[in-house]
């Protein structure tokens, strides 16, 4: 759920950003792209520790929303660069020349040409979202009431069942991890090629 929930809102977010400024231009792209590289270079997972120290219970959608705050920038980087080929094309200029506006030219015109790229950067996104929350929750700053792999891992940890042998209680989640890493992977990958 949390992969899904911040890498959704990350999404929306980076599209949104990465729409106006490879279609705008001007100073609106200057302002937006510096914001973006610069918020790019915040260690994310660094502040996140932070948050959730200072927070009593971490939720899930709190968890979410602050995971989709380091999200965005990369889709914001990706669709900018595409919208900026494409507003060069001439279907796009043919519809500037008939009249259609601003927003009939991003949604009808673009958007559909968009949206291989945009599932290709879902899926990179609801993994990086997946690696942040299971991270959290290995240091144990996550939900602590939901079971979740990374919170099986925690607990392993804290009852010693690296030292004490029981390595079915850290190996299944991480396994788990591995398959939905390496699926995640191979969708990125057959999204990347149509």
């Amino acid at each position: 759920n949390v992969g899904l929930i911040a890498a959704s809102v990350g999404l929306f977010i980076g599209t949104t950003l990465g729409f106006v400024t490879g279609f705008m231009g001007g100073w609106i792209d200057s302002v937006i792209r510096v914001f973006t590289d610069s918020w790019m270079t915040i260690p994310g997972l660094t502040v996140m520790i932070v948050i959730a120290s200072y927070v009593d219970e971490f939720e899930l959608w709190t968890m979410a929303l602050v995971i989709s705050l380091f999200s965005w920038p990369g889709p914001a980087r990706v669709i900018r660069a595409q919208v900026l080929s494409m507003r060069e094309r001439g279907y796009v200029q043919t519809a500037q020349l008939s009249g259609a506006s601003i927003v009939d030219i991003m949604f009808k015109e673009m958007m559909p040409n968009l949206l291989p790229y945009l599932a290709a950067t879902f899926t990179g996104a609801v993994s990086g979202a997946i690696l942040a929350a299971t991270g959290l929750e290995i240091l144990g700053l996550g939900p602590t009431r939901i079971p979740t792999l990374g919170m099986t891992i925690n607990g392993a940890l804290r009852a010693s069942a690296i030292l004490r042998g029981m390595w079915w209680w850290w190996g299944f989640p991480i396994v788990m991890l591995v398959l939905i890493f390496v699926s995640l992977f191979l969708m990125t990958i057959g999204l990347d090629e149509i």
